[in-house]
């Protein structure tokens, strides 16, 4: 079942912004621009001139939420079913940003679009939640690194996307999907009184292909005289020309709101762009006095990477509007004045397993309450105990990888009645790797069990996972990665992504183990190519 091949172990973390490459842009987009390399040789931002190149957030970011908090800005996303959630990352020149903590450690149900702001001092995170029943979650803390409160349920069944607003008399309110809003109290911990329909966003043609109406991510920003409540419509997904962004102004919170006349004010018209269905924009005024957006898009031919965080410029024009300016947003733009970078961009995927990293880096698949336990590091390895039969039903330990070429690799022990192995991981229904017990290996492709050949390893081995342009191989070593041996079996995992199986996720690396023992992983290195 494998052919002889020798081949170098796959090199260990790069030095940040070591390196330099050509990224190119992507199908029929602009030519390429030269990217730099951070850790593990993943692509990063900042080009070192005094320019970017979107996306500052490689990989699953979606539904940016974004705070000024003086100098400093923080950032969190949707993180769906991945616990430890929502992660807070932090920047001082909206370009360069570092991860501190993961604030939501109790699954609660899946993470959609949450709301990251301040209000007299205190931090606060809204939650909506896909969950039974469906609600949305109030968090608060002193601190942006915590400790963050328990979730206190809000009791909002049918609206998602929540956005934070203070009005012109100190009242703080939800602005909510579909165009609706809630008032919230003082201490904005719970709701008063009911949803109330307060904004008719605008309609694009029908002639336009998109996903669906579809109002949502409203995201309120007072400016001058006026508040500007920035929307999506259009569809989250689907036709890459379906998700948009519109806005609209008022002289007070409770409106009346009139249509920005311009609108749409980001809007994929081409297929041939870079960056497909871009939507759910937030405005933000840079460490200069100049002012940006942030959104997410899908890259053009790399749904499986997710909707990733793009850093938009902007213009207040002289009849009190605002203009987006970046374009498809494929070349390099001039990074925002008066800003710092406080720390290398981004974080290494590779682990010597000396600490476990749960949150920042690693994420349990829909965990169940005591997953964490499962999960402990000693000497070098990560002791990983078994649950259930495969990787649907073992909740995996995944992480996000931003580039679209990448390979991973693993030592791999197994307790006697463990199997366990390398995944590219979408969701429990959608997923392929390689796994192994004693005496057979057990490939997985589309979600499910595709073949058991011979293992003639044994319990212990080294594993490689190449994913090169969604051109899947795998490799093994029995001598710790001095020669490889390539497996049988090769795959092609473009589809594994939302608009083939619904979710909102990406196609994420990951690991796991099943069965009743416990599985020792260690010198977990990536590297993307």
């Amino acid at each position: 079942m494998m052919a002889s091949a020798s081949a170098a172990a796959a090199g260990t973390a790069a030095t940040p912004l070591l390196a330099q490459s050509v990224d190119a842009t992507g199908s029929g987009a602009a030519p390429a621009a030269t990217r730099r390399r951070g850790f593990d040789n993943q692509r990063v931002p900042d080009l070192g001139n005094g320019t970017f190149l979107n996306p500052i957030m490689a990989g699953d970011h979606p539904d940016p939420s974004i705070l000024k908090d003086g100098k400093d800005y923080y950032m969190t996303f949707s993180t769906f079913d991945s616990y430890p959630g929502l992660i807070i990352w932090h920047s001082r020149d909206l370009v360069n940003w570092t991860p501190l903590t993961a604030a939501l450690t109790r699954n609660i149900g899946s993470v959609w679009a949450p709301e990251l702001c301040k209000h007299k001092g205190r931090y606060y995170l809204y939650v909506p939640v896909k969950a039974n029943p469906n609600t949305s979650y109030v968090m608060w803390a002193d601190k942006i690194t915590g400790p963050w409160s328990e979730p206190i349920d809000l009791v909002l069944p049918n609206h998602i996307d929540p956005g934070h607003a203070v009005g012109e008399d100190g009242s703080r309110w939800l602005f909510l999907s579909g165009g609706d809003r809630i008032r919230l109290s003082d201490d904005g911990l719970k709701t008063i009184g009911a949803v109330e329909h307060v904004y008719d966003p605008w309609r694009y043609p029908d002639t336009w292909d998109v996903e669906g109406f579809a109002p949502e991510g409203p995201k309120v920003t007072r400016h001058g005289d006026y508040f500007y409540l920035v929307t999506a419509v259009g569809g989250t997904a689907g036709p890459p020309t379906g998700h948009m962004v519109i806005a609209a102004r008022s002289r007070s919170i409770n409106g009346p709101w009139e249509h920005h006349p311009r609108n749409p004010l980001v809007h994929t018209t081409r297929i041939g762009e870079k960056w497909w269905s871009r939507g759910h924009a937030t405005l933000v005024e840079g460490p200069g006095g100049d002012w940006w957006s942030v959104y997410h898009g899908f890259e053009n031919g790399f749904w499986t990477l997710g909707r990733q965080t793009l850093l938009d410029p902007i213009r207040w024009t002289d009849d009190g509007w605002f203009e987006m300016t970046g374009g498809d947003l494929s070349q390099p733009i001039a990074k925002p004045g008066g800003g710092s970078v406080v720390g290398p961009h981004g974080l290494a995927l590779s682990d010597d397993f000396r600490t476990l990293d749960l949150g920042r880096k690693w994420n349990f698949f829909a965990p169940g309450p005591d997953e964490a336990k499962r999960a402990t590091v000693k000497d070098g390895a990560l002791l990983l105990h078994g649950s259930g039969v495969s990787p649907r039903d073992s909740s995996p330990l995944v992480l996000i990888a931003g580039d679209r070429s990448y390979q991973f690799e693993c030592d791999i022990e197994l307790a006697p009645g463990t199997t366990a192995g390398l995944l590219l991981f979408y969701d429990k229904m959608l997923y392929c790797g390689l796994g192994f017990d004693e005496k057979r290996f057990v490939t997985h492709q589309y979600g499910i069990e595709r073949g058991r050949p011979a293992n003639a390893y044994g319990r212990r081995m080294r594993m490689r996972v190449t994913n090169r342009e969604h051109i899947v191989s795998y490799h093994l070593s029995a001598g710790g990665g001095k020669t490889w041996e390539r497996f049988d079996r090769g795959m092609e995992v473009s589809g594994y992504h939302h608009n083939v199986r619904g979710g909102f996720l990406m196609l994420r690396p990951g690991l796991y183990a099943a069965g009743n023992g416990t599985v020792a992983f260690r010198n977990f290195v990536f590297r993307a190519l």
